[in-house]
């Protein structure tokens, strides 16, 4: 199948975040172009982390159009979100849209998994549950130094199984680090399965609040409520955890089937079409997303 990458963007990074007139709209169409670039990504090979796009378009969308400077640092803790961060990348130059056709190739910098050598990124890690520490060294660090900038990581509800990452929390809220905000993408799926199966994680805005930190427990599909939310994390008095409950089928869940395995998607070609032809068109659209599906029934905030 011949690849072609959706590369249209808004073009937003010779802006500061604060100068950016932007509409709730315009983030949604980000967001859809967010899905249609992983969608073109993964559509090679008829599979891939693709699950993680439709689950954090709105959260990667809100982060790099409205708010990310560029002397920001930015982690991306789980390795195969690196496919949200190349589409959202676009949006701001982080990424080259080039290279999107590159991407799982051999000796391309656009890994399937992300590396040292990803590009637009501070830190992205292997071992699930570590970038939390190095985004809170980061923090510390900038701090050190008198920098004015902040530290975003992105996390995945899996991670809280690891032990790593609630020292990171520890550490960061003794440290009142009130430059690092974590964007957990709570969508409810890891490897072996939903992780409601796998480990009970509920309630999960009172175990960081019990870590110190500030807490906003949000809607991850709509756009109005992470943008608030980015906001008021930049004012707060402590280290900031935005809970965003997601869906890993969100956007194009009436073209895959319900038992779809939302950690690593498989897309046939014929759906592969669709899936571009619906994407585009909620992209003209600016279509709002329904809210995570699951989260009532574990126990979540929607």
């Amino acid at each position: 199948m011949e690849v072609k990458v959706f590369v249209e963007s808004v073009q937003v990074a010779s802006e500061e975040a604060g100068d950016r007139q932007l509409a709730d709209h315009d983030v949604r169409r980000a967001a859809w172009r967010i899905r249609r670039r992983a969608l073109d990504m993964i559509a090679r090979e008829g599979f891939g982390y693709l699950g993680q796009a439709l689950s954090a378009a709105e959260i990667f969308a809100a982060l790099y159009v409205d708010v990310l400077k560029a002397t920001d640092d930015l982690v991306v803790s789980p390795g195969h979100y690196a496919i949200v961060h190349y589409g959202a990348g676009v949006e701001v130059n982080r990424i080259s849209a080039d290279e999107l056709e590159t991407y799982g190739v051999d000796g391309s910098s656009l890994e399937s998994i992300g590396t040292e050598h990803t590009p637009g990124l501070s830190a992205t890690c292997g071992s699930l549950g570590q970038g939390l520490s190095v985004a809170a060294g980061l923090a510390l660090g900038a701090r050190l130094k008198q920098e004015d900038k902040f530290v975003y990581a992105l996390i995945s509800d899996g991670e809280m199984e690891e032990g790593q990452t609630w020292e990171a929390a520890l550490f960061s809220a003794h440290h009142e680090l009130n430059n690092l905000v974590v964007l957990l993408d709570r969508n409810d799926s890891q490897v072996d399965g939903p992780t409601h199966q796998v480990t009970t994680l509920e309630p999960v805005p009172d175990k960081w609040a019990a870590f110190g930190w500030d807490v906003q427990a949000v809607d991850g599909h709509d756009v109005a409520e992470l943008r608030r939310a980015l906001r008021a994390a930049a004012e707060a008095d402590r280290p900031s955890v935005i809970i965003a409950e997601t869906w890993t089928l969100s956007g194009l869940d009436h073209l895959l089937p319900d038992e779809a395995d939302g950690h690593f998607l498989k897309v046939s070609p014929e759906q592969v079409e669709a899936a571009r032809a619906h994407l585009d068109q909620a992209e003209r659209d600016a279509l709002r997303v329904a809210s995570a599906p699951w989260s009532k029934r574990v126990g979540g905030v929607a």
